[in-house]
């Protein structure tokens, strides 16, 4: 190159740089675009294969919908699978690492790429990613047949690539801010393999790996939910031209709010039947409640894309106090209290973001049409008669399956309407 030429393009650098200034990481990801991150996708590249986002929520959606549905068909015939896994604990496997796994992966390497400014991963990398997960799918569902070392192996590579992709792209951007969000990553790793080594044999504590999962994945649901509901939600208000817009949410109170409730699902994964962290849970409610009450959430009862967002945290809230109150007295079942964190804080939101971010990400108006709103409605009532079932044994079977035909209907919906986003070119 000649000198006159570095020096052009040198030039040409400087005052693209003076014209796109950097971004806050915690603007709305809608609400940003970066030249390298947002643009349409390249002739050579298809569109599912363009941005993270498109192939992990298609899978989540479509993975949520059958699994549940195998699931319940399994328990009405009692019959078995060419699993490791006895049937309840096969669905507990597929909903923490198939489902939520898949949806995380979607969410993260959307957001990555926005926050540190680098390239998305995409492509031929991303299929091969996205194979990691299928594989994994498969290779539990038919562990039976396969060495345990293999089994283990084979599902465990998906958690373990996506962490360190993950990591690799925040720490190469110098990305301090967002450094501890692999971990929660790792940590799921860490718990799939404990409930690998647990029906091996390996006496690890009953339920461990599980409880693991959970709060792994509540303790990044809080944390991103912190930082991104009442972001959107200032914003909306804010164009409205209203004047009490909600609390910021990184002061010291919404860092006590999650130290305290991290620290009691924390407590609740090693010490199950503590009072202490009965307690613990508890005040962690009470506190996150008021957290949410900050972000003015009734405010935004005319806006379904941000109304169910404050919704998916009034759930966490709710399963937190229901979980905790179930180790305190036997009056509440635990296992209302994990279908109120898994179906629906994990349900609701996981919801909330796939369909926010397919529609701002694919060029679309952030506004839910009326499927949307049928496929928020659905995953609402599936998560309350799912928490239900736990109160009533007596009728437990019936709303069980209702639960599930919601919990299917929900995310068949979405598969069937956003998937035709995801598979196409972004329209603007």
């Amino acid at each position: 190159m000649r000198p006159t030429d570095a020096s052009s393009l040198a030039f040409r650098l400087l005052m693209r740089k003076r014209r796109d200034p950097p971004m806050p990481y915690y603007m709305p990801m809608e609400e940003r675009i970066l030249p390298s991150v947002a643009s349409k996708p390249s002739r050579e590249t298809a569109a599912l294969w363009s941005r993270a986002f498109r192939p992990f929520f298609l899978a989540a959606s479509l993975w949520a919908a059958l699994a549940v549905a195998l699931w319940i068909a399994l328990l009405i015939a009692g019959a078995h699978l060419p699993s490791r896994f006895d049937p309840l604990t096969w669905h507990i496997h597929a909903m923490l690492f198939g489902f939520v796994l898949a949806a995380i992966a979607g969410f993260m390497l959307t957001s990555i790429p926005i926050w540190t400014g680098r390239p998305p991963i995409h492509g031929a990398p991303l299929m091969g990613l996205a194979a990691l997960w299928l594989i994994g799918r498969v290779a539990c569902f038919i562990s039976a047949f396969l060495p345990f070392w293999l089994a283990a192996a084979l599902d465990l590579a998906f958690p373990v690539v996506l962490c360190g992709i993950a990591a690799r792209e925040i720490i190469a951007a110098r990305n301090w801010p967002n450094v501890a969000l692999p971990i929660p990553i790792g940590v799921l790793g860490i718990a799939d393999f404990l409930m690998y080594l647990g029906q091996a044999g390996f006496g690890v504590p009953a339920g461990l790996g599980w409880r693991l999962a959970l709060m792994a994945i509540i303790a990044l649901l809080s944390a991103i939910g912190g930082r991104i509901i009442p972001v959107f939600t200032r914003n909306w208000l804010a164009k409205r031209g209203v004047a009490k817009l909600p609390a910021a949410a990184r002061g010291k109170f919404d860092r006590y709010a999650l130290a305290t409730l991290h620290t009691g699902l924390l407590g609740w994964v090693f010490f199950p039947a503590s009072q202490i962290v009965g307690v613990l849970l508890i005040i962690g409610a009470a506190l996150n409640l008021w957290r949410l009450v900050r972000w003015r959430g009734f405010a935004t009862l005319s806006e379904p894309l941000l109304a169910v967002l404050h919704l998916g945290y009034a759930w966490a809230v709710v399963g937190a106090a229901l979980l905790g109150l179930s180790i305190l007295t036997p009056a509440v079942p635990q296992v209302a209290a994990i279908h109120a964190l898994t179906a629906g804080a994990i349900g609701t939101m996981v919801l909330a973001v796939m369909t926010r971010v397919s529609l701002g990400h694919t060029g679309r108006a952030l506004k839910a049409d009326g499927t949307t709103k049928l496929i928020y409605v659905t995953i609402t009532a599936a998560a309350a008669v799912r928490v239900a079932a736990g109160f009533l044994p007596a009728a437990s079977m019936g709303l069980l399956t209702a639960s599930a035909v919601l919990w299917v209907v929900s995310f068949g919906l979405f598969a069937a309407i956003y998937g035709a986003m995801l598979l196409s070119p972004r329209v603007a």
